[in-house]
């Protein structure tokens, strides 16, 4: 759902540059990916929604995995993350309740688990997920890759305090201070963060195995900081911790820089009342791309 959604856009975005693009490949227009998008949403809430969470998937047989159903294994990371991220419930609560499932089922203070209960024996029809002990790697182990999908999940439905406490738990620099149990280098992400049911709980594997550096980069910068490039230009959308009164940034984005200061009087995790660039006020918080110069100051005011 998620990548139909892009692709509808830039679909409708060369059909409108038509005149002006020369493909050199078949693009389907617009419309189908986004009646794909609507098929996939629909067998979502059908069949994909187990009333307080998002499924995981059916196995070969059809058997449920990630459900209230499941004696073990009921609650699955991605499809919480996954599914928030496109949008699937944000609009009447059900994303929210999915996130609250997450908190209250699989975050820990060493991050997230990819599920809950974990397997405590092998099952045929699983496989390899099942293969490991309970709190490692695919085993209800923390991987730090899904973690980031959890960020930006909460930063969509504007939660920001949970969103930026996720991103705590597991970054490096600040698990230094746990550096007995984490047993890692603190400048570098673990694929893997051992789970609540493993003998050392909190303790890193793998370091340099994975590519969550990226994902959590995603998450910081363009959905808790907000500062998101986009077709049209910079969007400029905060989703903070309500204890902030602000940040500031710099940001280089298509050969120009722009220095960002937000301010949250209010203390408040989003809501963008008022933003400037130059002095000068501006509708909405997107940066255009015609403003003439290569350096900008840009204000934002977050309020209710």
């Amino acid at each position: 759902v998620l990548a139909v959604k892009e692709m509808a856009e830039l679909a409708r975005r060369v059909e409108s540059q038509r005149s002006k693009v020369n493909l050199t490949f078949d693009l389907r227009p617009s419309t189908f990916y986004l009646e794909a998008a609507v098929k996939m949403e629909n067998t979502i809430w059908t069949a994909g929604w187990d009333g307080e969470w998002f499924r995981r998937a059916y196995d070969d047989s059809g058997r449920l995995v990630g459900s209230k159903e499941c004696e073990e294994g009921q609650i699955f990371i991605e499809p919480q993350g996954i599914c928030v991220m496109a949008g699937l419930g944000v609009d009447d609560g059900r994303a929210e309740q999915a996130l609250d499932s997450v908190a209250a089922r699989l975050a820990t203070p060493h991050g997230i688990v990819l599920h809950q209960p974990a397997y405590s024996r092998y099952y045929l029809h699983l496989g390899e997920i099942s293969s490991y002990p309970p709190g490692y790697k695919e085993n209800a182990g923390v991987f730090c890759h899904t973690n980031p999908w959890i960020m930006i999940a909460e930063a969509k439905v504007g939660r920001g305090d949970r969103a930026h406490d996720y991103y705590l738990r597991i970054n490096p620099s600040v698990r230094e201070s746990l550096s007995e149990v984490h047993r890692c280098e603190p400048y570098i992400y673990a694929q893997m963060i051992a789970g609540r049911d493993a003998p050392t709980p909190g303790e890193a594997k793998n370091s340099w195995l994975t590519g969550c550096a990226a994902w959590n980069f995603v998450a910081i910068t363009q959905w808790i900081l907000g500062i998101r490039p986009t077709y049209d230009g910079l969007q400029v959308a905060p989703v903070i911790p309500s204890a902030w009164s602000g940040f500031e940034a710099v940001r280089r984005f298509r050969s120009r820089t722009y220095r960002i200061y937000v301010h949250n009087p209010q203390r408040v995790c989003k809501g963008v009342v008022k933003m400037t660039i130059d002095g000068r006020d501006i509708s909405g918080n997107l940066i255009p791309l015609d403003i003439p110069g290569d350096e900008h100051e840009v204000e934002v005011w977050l309020g209710k």
